[in-house]
């Protein structure tokens, strides 16, 4: 059984902002599998269902990002897994818009939602795939950034990322982190 896991922060106050890309994404891979993400458990959103012939959970904590450990922690807890089968998909300032990266571990570096998860499950062998939501220098607080939506411009950058997402997440599920990471991070590369 395999765990994606969309970060973001839940009601519609955020539903469209930066920060939740990690949700977008995921809401995407489940309606592509029609996988219905309606049961509220764990503290989530949950759905099960089939991508390819692997068992999938894809869940929304619903404990707002930086706390979005707790979540995750149940439900790693009850289903009995491994870290090495939970892929956790958030936004990342330190990328450009249009970019991915997905790492078979590693830290936080630096997202809180990413810390949180890592202190609950005492491990940070999980695999990640970074969306890039880009970095605004003229920015005086990186919070007030996060929590803003896309600019109408970037309507066409982030549906073709959250198509690229999609995609990466399937090739995890078939061929794991590092051949994935082969394909979408070296597609990615800006020259």
């Amino acid at each position: 059984m395999k765990l994606i896991i969309g970060l973001g922060n839940p009601g519609r106050k955020y539903e469209n902002t930066r920060h939740n890309v990690g949700f977008k994404t995921a809401y995407a891979l489940a309606d592509k599998y029609k996988i219905r993400l309606n049961t509220k458990t764990f503290s989530s959103l949950i759905g099960k269902g089939r991508i390819f012939s692997e068992d999938v959970i894809i869940a929304l904590p619903q404990t707002y990002m930086n706390n979005s450990g707790e979540a995750v922690r149940m439900i790693f807890l009850r289903k009995k897994m491994e870290p090495k089968d939970i892929l956790v998909i958030c936004d990342d300032v330190n990328l450009e818009l249009g970019i991915i990266r997905i790492r078979p571990a590693g830290s936080s570096g630096g997202h809180k939602g990413l810390a949180s998860i890592i202190d609950h499950l005492d491990s940070g062998d999980f695999a990640r795939l970074r969306i890039g939501i880009g970095k605004e220098t003229g920015s005086p607080a990186l919070s007030g950034y996060v929590l803003s939506p896309f600019k109408k411009n970037e309507a066409k950058t982030l549906e073709g990322v959250i198509g690229s997402a999609v995609e990466c997440c399937e090739a995890w599920i078939k061929e794991g982190a590092e051949r994935a990471a082969n394909r979408f991070n070296l597609k990615n590369r800006k020259d």
